[in-house]
């Protein structure tokens, strides 16, 4: 179970507020910026680990609504912190269709705010919230999707897609 972040930590970025800039590498080494994407909707999701059941479910998922997001004029962009290596792995084994963008050091997790001190088996770690963030075409976050389940998700941001865009 996820605790507060930190005191000195960033607190997750709320609706309404601008989303943070950030460049990163994907799974070929191309690098990405948030701006680059002015105009589109994107789906900002923050993941745990590549290869782990639920961040793989949750990959496919997006993968398999591919259409279904493009036609909302939406991309998406996985980031996790494991390196560009284990993003290549990762994206090749499941044909994932969309950018997974390695955070080495997890100073853009950290920007977002969903770099937090995470529990499991009594041990203590620094660790991903799932948490995805819907980005309107001007760069502001239009809604947060907090502690995600997995199972589910992609529909719900596409009903989200769907209010937002009237």
């Amino acid at each position: 179970m996820a605790k507060k972040p930190a005191a000195d930590a960033p607190a997750m970025i709320e609706p309404g507020k601008a989303a943070p800039a950030f460049r990163l590498a994907d799974q070929h080494g191309n690098k990405h910026r948030l701006s680059q994407y002015k105009g589109q909707w994107v789906v900002l999701y923050f993941y745990p680990k590549d290869n782990t059941p639920g961040c793989t479910t949750q990959a496919c998922g997006f993968r398999d609504n591919e259409a279904q997001l493009q036609a909302r004029g939406a991309v998406v962009l996985g980031i996790s912190p494991d390196d560009e290596k284990s993003k290549a792995k990762f994206a090749g084994k499941y044909d994932l269709n969309f950018p997974v963008l390695a955070d080495e050091g997890a100073k853009v997790c950290s920007k977002y705010g969903v770099w937090q001190e995470k529990s499991m088996y009594g041990r203590t770690y620094m660790g991903v919230v799932r948490t995805t963030f819907l980005i309107d075409p001007k760069g502001k976050v239009a809604q947060r999707f907090d502690k995600v389940k997995v199972k589910g998700h992609t529909e719900a941001v596409l009903r989200a897609l769907d209010a937002a865009t009237g």
